[in-house]
């Protein structure tokens, strides 16, 4: 089953720059959202390999805008089939879809919470949401990847888009209760090492990540709210 359908970033990008020290950010990024849906754009951080004269220098930390749901670069049309919103860590490393971007291509969609939906007592679906103690931002685990339009001439701006899946994991915690599947939540332990473009994907790399998001899922709680895309 799929998780995570909707999520909340309630911080402006400014913000977002300043927590994570962003060295370079892209010319049209996302606004503040309590509705985010597949399709949809999101933030997204990336570290980025230093080129030309800055070649072999730290790592460039980039804050870009990307498409909730990732094209994969052999795609014909970024319509043509449902959106890729989520991917499962225990299997992303095997599937041709999203094994090139677990060994070079990891990024972060930060989020200040997530909606789940969980029954009711009336036998309907209630929506839930998920968030971290004191407003802390959650970091998502996602893949991203480059597709291009082929119908774009080459110096147009549009003929490149970027887009994200954000990794999911077996529930733990509280949040076993709401659903059986979770999104991996990084935490700083290993953020620079999940972001750095100089280490390859590997089984190791995904299980530690994966391991380590467990000690965020035991500190995260969530409550009922009255509709999806209102502010709390």
């Amino acid at each position: 089953m799929v998780m995570c359908g909707r999520f909340v970033m309630s911080r402006a990008s400014s913000d977002l720059v300043a927590l994570f020290d962003v060295d370079v950010t892209g010319d049209t990024l996302p606004e503040p959202s309590w509705n985010i849906a597949p399709t949809d754009p999101v933030s997204l951080i990336v570290d980025a390999a230093p080129r030309g004269a800055d070649a072999g220098g730290p790592p460039v930390r980039r804050l870009a805008s990307a498409r909730w749901g990732l094209v994969p670069s052999t795609a014909t049309d970024p319509r043509a089939q449902p959106p890729l919103f989520n991917a499962r860590i225990e299997t992303a490393a095997s599937k041709p879809t999203f094994h090139d971007a677990v060994v070079s291509r990891r990024a972060i969609v930060p989020a200040s919470g997530y909606y789940e939906w969980a029954a009711g007592a009336d036998g309907g679906k209630t929506p839930h949401l998920v968030t971290l103690p004191d407003d802390e931002i959650m970091l998502f685990a996602a893949l991203y990847e480059w597709w291009r339009n082929p119908h774009v001439a080459p110096d147009d701006p549009a003929r490149w888009l970027l887009s994200t899946t954000i990794l999911t994991r077996e529930s733990a915690g509280p949040l076993a209760e709401l659903h059986e599947r979770m999104p991996v939540l990084v935490g700083a332990e290993l953020m620079e090492d999940w972001l750095d473009p100089e280490a390859e994907g590997d089984d190791d790399l995904l299980e530690g990540v994966s391991g380590e998001s467990l000690q965020h899922a035991e500190r995260a709680g969530f409550r009922p709210v009255a509709a999806v895309g209102m502010p709390q």
